[in-house]
């Protein structure tokens, strides 16, 4: 496999040598870049890389971020996520840094590895069943953003992930915002499950979406569209999507038990949403 730098060099955004943190496309590519990290941060681990071998550490070196804890699954011992200190040296000082996080805490989703992806699979069906938030993964994600941000407060902690990470990051972000602490997060492609409102759409997307918001992105952009539907005619629908996921209703209505009621993982705040048009090989380039 090749050296972490040069897979770095190949596949990362490494244009951004200079960022500029008012700049939403550069803190969206900071932040898949570290979620990026915490994915090869558990390939490492698998491979039983170690040393110059490992080829996380440039997806936060270049931007001067260094791995303050990684956070481990209790049941598989993988790498789930990671929490990131923002360290730049003292002469790149720039007023755009008034925006930069002092912490970035990121999830990956589901790897496709041996020693991970049944664990990964099963936290995939928690979320179908709207039981994310019982599990011990997030237990230990929640508990880390907690602590976080009772040392250093909440408008310096940045929240991150990927599919199922991301399903991690909006339900702590959630969990945070009900206590009073508002956090920035990006999310990308986070896992919705919902009647497929897309097909009655005004204007078709093709797939390949990726999404990143301030605090919480996903399913509003369906709300913001929702007097355009109920114009033609789904208005109902539309209702209907807004509070239930699908797998909650089809496993409610075939009796099975155990389907956590609360409220479902896909409502959110507020956000600002960002769509790829077009097909991507994978999150760093959708980013």
């Amino acid at each position: 496999m090749a050296s972490g730098s040069e897979y770095f060099n190949r596949c990362g955004p490494k244009y951004l040598s200079n960022i500029d943190w008012n700049n939403a496309h550069h803190r969206r590519s900071v932040s898949a870049s570290l979620v990026e990290g915490v994915y090869m941060l558990e390939e490492d681990r698998q491979a039983r890389r170690g040393g110059s071998q490992c080829v996380a550490p440039p997806w936060w070196e270049f931007f001067s971020f260094k791995v303050v804890n990684a956070l481990v699954d209790d049941n598989d011992k993988s790498i789930f996520g990671a929490i990131f200190e923002y360290k730049p040296s003292a002469y790149s000082y720039h007023r755009s840094m008034d925006r930069s996080p002092r912490y970035v805490i990121a999830f990956r989703g589901t790897l496709i590895k041996l020693e991970s992806f049944a664990r990964d699979l099963k936290l995939d069906i928690d979320i179908i069943r709207n039981g994310l938030h019982h599990t011990g993964r997030f237990r230990t994600a929640i508990k880390a953003v907690l602590d976080l941000v009772s040392v250093v407060g909440s408008s310096k902690v940045w929240l991150t992930g990927h599919s199922l990470g991301a399903a991690m990051a909006m339900l702590a972000g959630k969990n945070m915002a009900k206590r009073g602490n508002f956090l920035e997060a990006f999310l990308f492609n986070p896992p919705y499950v919902s009647p497929p409102i897309e097909r009655i759409k005004i204007k078709k997307v093709r797939h390949g979406l990726r999404f990143a918001g301030t605090l919480m992105a996903l399913h509003l952009h369906l709300l913001q569209h929702r007097k355009k539907v109920e114009d033609i005619g789904a208005g109902g629908l539309a209702r209907l999507t807004s509070q239930h996921s699908l797998g909650n209703m089809a496993m409610s209505a075939v009796g099975i038990k155990g389907i956590d009621t609360s409220e479902p993982l896909h409502l959110l705040p507020s956000t600002n949403l960002t769509v790829n048009l077009y097909p991507c090989q994978d999150m760093i380039f959708a980013c």
